[in-house]
């Protein structure tokens, strides 16, 4: 059986499924996976507060190594549609580009995934060991229901997995420019600084809780965190937002508050950044409250099989050798990391999120065929393991 990579992609595309709605992608994919052989499992997880999410693992073979391809198929909504060229969701094909939310973030990496599966067993039958496929529709939400539950539901049931290919859109500018090995941690503070209102004209009868909240954030913005290593570009902390809500301008508050966020690399933890902001804040002195979350931290697969697997299929296909790299944001690979070994590689990502998001025809041709290169190889440098 063949699939074609652009029809079920438009397929995926055509479905409305912005985040938390799935419409219906998911049962796309179930039957262009079934066919092939595939045992589907619909995974519907949901907690107190948060909207019932939709996921899909299926598995091909039953032996190990288990080779897994993780995605997401619900996207961000597209904005005012008007400010498009074309149907956000009509997946409309024009000069050589296929057009629509999602055609890169990341539908067009899943349908590109399914027909090289669908090719190589064509060529060569079933897998040396499996193929399986974790796709989430909870990425770009809040991810409390997505990847991280179905994680949880495979452990449970013994289902293990030895290495992963996230299809995020990794590539910058051409296809073939980057594979990501690692991602930056994400560290949020909620910084909430007390003192007593008061006349401006009285300040004795008042404590102004400002100056110590600027002084704290001066505290923790003065210097860098680090200045990176190998593989990580150096950490860095950002002030989003300063709040006091005093409309008057004879009043003394009686609090502010401040949110910062910290992308840190491997030579922190979100234990040891807690540590240090508790410590830089106390040292300025005065009541204050500080929630801090995590949501995802640093990690690292080194250069080794897996990345020189992934990298060497893209050099064949592309004829350029890519570069390792640990930029940009968090991706659902912070909790597969936990798992398996895993990296990212998927299509150019310059119109992700953008209107008139769109992925070049050639391009989902030659995913697709680096996808079926990393088949071909994993199964024979991936051990399963014990």
């Amino acid at each position: 059986m063949t699939t074609d990579p652009i029809a079920l992609a438009q397929e995926l595309i055509r479905r409305r499924s912005v985040t938390p709605e799935d419409g219906g992608a998911l049962g796309v994919l179930e039957e262009a996976l079934k066919p092939l052989g595939f045992t589907c499992h619909r995974l519907r997880f949901e907690e107190p507060g948060t909207a019932p999410i939709e996921n899909l693992y299926a598995r091909l073979g039953t032996a190990g190594p288990n080779f897994c391809f993780a995605g997401h198929t619900d996207v961000v909504p597209p904005g005012d549609p008007k400010a498009w060229s074309v149907d956000p969701f009509a997946a409309e094909i024009h000069n050589g580009k296929l057009y629509g939310r999602g055609a890169v973030d990341m539908k067009g990496a899943i349908a590109a995934f399914v027909a090289a599966v669908a090719r190589d067993i064509d060529a060569s039958g079933p897998p040396a060991g499996s193929i399986s496929l974790l796709i989430t529709g909870d990425e770009e939400g809040v991810a409390v229901n997505g990847t991280k539950k179905v994680l949880d539901w495979m452990r449970e049931r013994g289902e293990r997995i030895d290495a992963c290919v996230v299809g995020e859109p990794t590539n910058p500018r051409n296809l073939g420019d980057m594979i990501k090995i690692g991602r930056r941690g994400s560290f949020t503070g909620y910084l909430t600084v007390y003192g007593a209102q008061g006349h401006v004209a009285y300040p004795h009868l008042a404590d102004n809780p400002l100056p110590r909240l600027v002084r704290m954030l001066d505290a923790i913005t003065r210097a860098p965190l680090d200045q990176g290593n190998d593989h990580f570009q150096p950490s860095n902390l950002e002030v989003t937002t300063i709040d006091v809500g005093n409309p008057a301008n004879n009043v003394i508050p009686a609090q502010g508050t401040a949110t910062f966020n910290i992308r840190f690399n491997d030579m922190h933890s979100a234990a040891s950044l807690e540590a240090w902001v508790r410590e830089t804040f106390d040292a300025v002195g005065g009541a204050y409250d500080l929630r801090c979350v995590c949501s995802g931290d640093s990690f690292l697969t080194p250069p080794g099989p897996l990345p020189e697997t992934v990298a060497d299929a893209v050099e064949r296909v592309t004829g350029n050798r890519p570069e390792y790299s640990t930029t940009g944001g968090t991706s659902d690979a912070r909790f597969i990391k936990d798992a398996c070994p895993v990296v990212e590689f998927g299509l150019v990502g310059q119109t992700m999120h953008k209107v008139d998001e769109h992925v070049a025809l050639d391009d989902l041709a030659r995913l697709t065929d680096i996808y079926r290169a990393i088949i071909r190889d994993v199964f024979a440098r991936i051990p399963a393991r014990p």
